[in-house]
């Protein structure tokens, strides 16, 4: 309609679409990311933005995000304390994906959560999840679903997009204790945030950078991997590094939660 701008069509559609979170709000957000996404890729048109804000997406480097002495722990039981991220602690989480993470920062689209890892009082590790992947052959095969089960039931889907073992940080098997502990705690603390349990996690592992042997080790299951596209590749360009699709159920009934 003409004399909208982005933010009120974004709403009027999420009215029209009934496209709302569990709480009952509207997810404004994340048709907003939609939108602009199928904008720039050139599917729809959009009005101009009305105000343009200058936004730095450089992430601050700090003293506190230097790289620290070693720090190793033994083998055996590792006592963890996992967690999640808050206003005080997002800048110092930001910054060191930023610095260490191999993809970088960036910021996670939908509904999403950090965590900090620590051991003891060293910060050891730091893990990001976030809403899934629209669409993924072997993993919509896995579960089963058609595609209004999966339109309907994906936000029960989360994404981890980032894992992090600080660099100076070495233990035999560390990885995997983490994976397998926040799985524990995942649904939990999702549905106190967002007021439903996530049923399954996926990640992609970069094929030419790793083996995917943590995940493994966590009972994570390779589902196969990706062609190589990005989310937005309509001419099928095969551009994007290929990845393994690696899938962890939340509950043993994941599959008919998702397929109903």
């Amino acid at each position: 309609m003409p004399g909208l701008n982005r933010a009120q069509l974004s709403r009027m559609f999420c009215e029209w679409a009934e496209w709302r979170k569990p709480d009952g709000g509207l997810k404004d957000m994340s048709c907003r990311v939609a939108l602009l996404r199928l904008y720039r890729a050139g599917v729809i048109p959009l009005p101009a933005p009305r105000k343009r804000r200058v936004v730095s997406k450089r992430i601050q480097h700090t003293l506190t995000g230097e790289p620290q002495s070693p720090i190793e722990i033994g083998p055996g039981r590792i006592s963890l304390s996992i967690e999640p991220v808050d206003r005080r602690s997002s800048p110092l989480w930001n910054e060191l994906i930023d610095r260490y993470h191999y993809l970088g920062y960036a910021r996670m689209g939908g509904a999403q959560m950090r965590f900090m890892v620590w051991a003891g009082q060293h910060l050891v590790a730091l893990l990001g999840f976030s809403a899934a992947a629209w669409r993924v052959a072997p993993r919509d095969e896995f579960i089963g679903w058609s595609d209004d089960q999966r339109i309907e039931n994906l936000h029960r889907v989360i994404d981890n997009s980032r894992f992090l073992i600080l660099p100076w940080v070495k233990s035999f098997n560390l990885a995997s204790q983490i994976l397998a502990r926040t799985a524990r705690l995942l649904p939990d603390r999702w549905e106190e945030r967002y007021h439903y349990r996530p049923s399954l996690t996926e990640t992609f592992v970069e094929k030419r950078r790793f083996t995917g042997a943590s995940y493994k080790a966590a009972n994570w299951v390779c589902v196969g991997q990706t062609q190589g596209r990005g989310k937005w590749d309509r001419k099928k360009a095969c551009d994007k590094p290929v990845k393994t699709i690696w899938l962890y159920p939340l509950e043993r009934r994941f599959r008919k939660v998702l397929c109903r």
